[in-house]
């Protein structure tokens, strides 16, 4: 699973990197060390251009940017958008099937970039986090799918709720040693398939990703506390061998 993640770069360092427009709007995006459901999170997507009415305009080239999106998937058919809570993960190996997900894989998807990823190890009645993180700077890319929502009693001019979903797949390698799923990452040089709005049969990239991807992570052991959603910090990501790790005070608030 993924259920939480750090993204510290800006929307300008992002946009280079994803070579994108970054349409995030005037809503400040601040440094991340816990990113959790239901925040707002910058997601990258490719879209073809709409006229003045709103019509896609598909013979004109699609456009990759940065847009903020709340994490937690609303299918656009859902009556509450409180359903977005349980609905932070998408398993790669129902995706294609589920309703909740099939139509956002087919028409909606994105990448969301990330530092790395917090993972739990159990260990006896305990959990020893993780943070699986590239070693070379570069932002990892978590498989998304991305819905709009509206609220049936809202204006009509009001503006839609955009939520994500993160793709999950059974860890490989390494990773296997931490916890028995992953977040399904898309190396460079498959972006523009993932992001094409053309293409709906993605089922390729549903499998796990490259050996060498995974192989070439961090898996460094972090404070427990990041357990608590509340602490904020670069601290979170910083190595801390277990046994040097006293904290336990956020115990409390492990993820499911």
């Amino acid at each position: 699973m993924c259920g939480r993640y750090a993204a510290t770069k800006n929307p300008a360092a992002l946009a280079a990197e994803f070579d994108a427009v970054d349409e995030t709007g005037d809503e400040q995006v601040r440094v991340d060390h816990n990113v959790a459901p239901t925040k707002k999170v910058v997601a990258v997507v490719q879209r073809h251009p709409r006229d003045a009415e709103g019509n896609v305009l598909d013979e004109e080239p699609a456009v990759r940017s940065l847009r903020l999106m709340k994490w937690g998937l609303v299918p656009f058919w859902a009556k509450d958008p409180s359903v977005g809570n349980r609905m932070i993960n998408t398993r790669a190996e129902t995706a294609t099937e589920k309703p909740a997900f099939r139509k956002a894989l087919a028409k909606r998807r994105c990448l969301l970039p990330a530092d790395g990823w917090f993972e739990w190890r159990r260990n006896g009645k305990e959990k020893e986090p993780f943070f699986m993180t590239g070693a070379d700077g570069a932002s990892l890319s978590f498989a998304g799918i991305w819905e709009t929502w509206r609220d049936p009693k809202a204006e009509a001019d009001a503006p839609p709720l955009v939520t994500c979903s993160i793709i999950t797949t059974d860890a490989i390698g390494q990773l296997t040693d931490v916890h028995h799923r992953m977040p399904l990452l898309v190396p460079k040089s498959g972006w523009n398939d993932w992001l094409d709005p053309d293409r709906e049969d993605v089922g390729d990239f549903l499998a796990n990703p490259p050996r060498d991807l995974v192989d070439a992570l961090e898996l460094r052991p972090v404070s427990s506390k990041v357990n608590n959603v509340r602490n904020n910090g670069p601290e979170l990501i910083e190595r801390v061998e277990p046994a040097a790790d006293l904290d336990d005070s956020a115990l409390f608030d492990l993820p499911k």
